[in-house]
């Protein structure tokens, strides 16, 4: 049993979201999924719609991924892709990059049909900056505006908050360590795996 199925499965995910393949992006979750991320919580199926909706109006972001690290028990399991999400916009007429990384967790599983099928994706924040694309160029931001919000994903909701989304203080983040600790325990337990395994387990 290789875990190379489960690594192009989420990568084949956030593939098809950035190059709006939402056909494909479907395919990738079970009927049954669940996604929770800053913008949006629901059901693989509804989390594809609404990126599309979020697509046509003009919002987009790229994903840059580190490569995943599986772990595999059974029909189950889980992924942990290390990724920055990147936009280019516009503050009060200078060009910005947001830039912020995240570590995104998968639940997968393998149905009847031989196929592996993303249950669960759950984001944890860590950090994020907001920089002129030309340098020297002045970024005329308030800083009590980003200030109201949390450190791990300050600038993302600062930004996704500017353009009418709801990003609220509830998300999971480095800033909050022992929320993230249950995380991986909650995560450990679904596989049924301890969360620190002998080297010799697969990874």
């Amino acid at each position: 049993m290789s875990a190379d199925d489960v690594t192009q499965l989420v990568l084949r995910e956030r593939r098809s979201r950035d190059r709006g393949w939402y056909t494909e992006m479907t395919a990738c979750f079970a009927d049954d999924s669940m996604v929770q991320m800053s913008w949006f919580t629901g059901s693989g199926a509804e989390f594809v719609r609404q990126t599309r909706a979020m697509a046509g109006r003009g919002d987009y972001a790229v994903h840059r991924l580190g490569p995943p690290a599986v772990r595999i028990d059974g029909d189950g399991a889980l992924a942990e892709l290390p990724l920055i999400i990147e936009w280019r916009i516009d503050v009060h007429g200078t060009e910005a990059d947001p830039a912020s990384a995240c570590r995104s967790q998968y639940r997968a599983q393998r149905g009847t049909d031989g196929q592996w099928r993303i249950a669960r994706i759950t984001w944890i924040y860590e950090k994020d900056t907001l920089v002129p694309v030309l340098p020297g160029a002045r970024l005329t931001v308030d800083p009590d505006e980003p200030a109201r919000y949390r450190p791990s994903y300050r600038f993302l909701a600062w930004y996704l908050n500017r353009k009418g989304y709801t990003v609220g203080d509830h998300h999971l983040g480095d800033d909050r360590p022992e929320a993230v600790a249950e995380q991986y325990r909650a995560e450990h337990a679904w596989l049924r795996q301890d969360p620190t395994p002998a080297a010799s387990a697969t990874l």
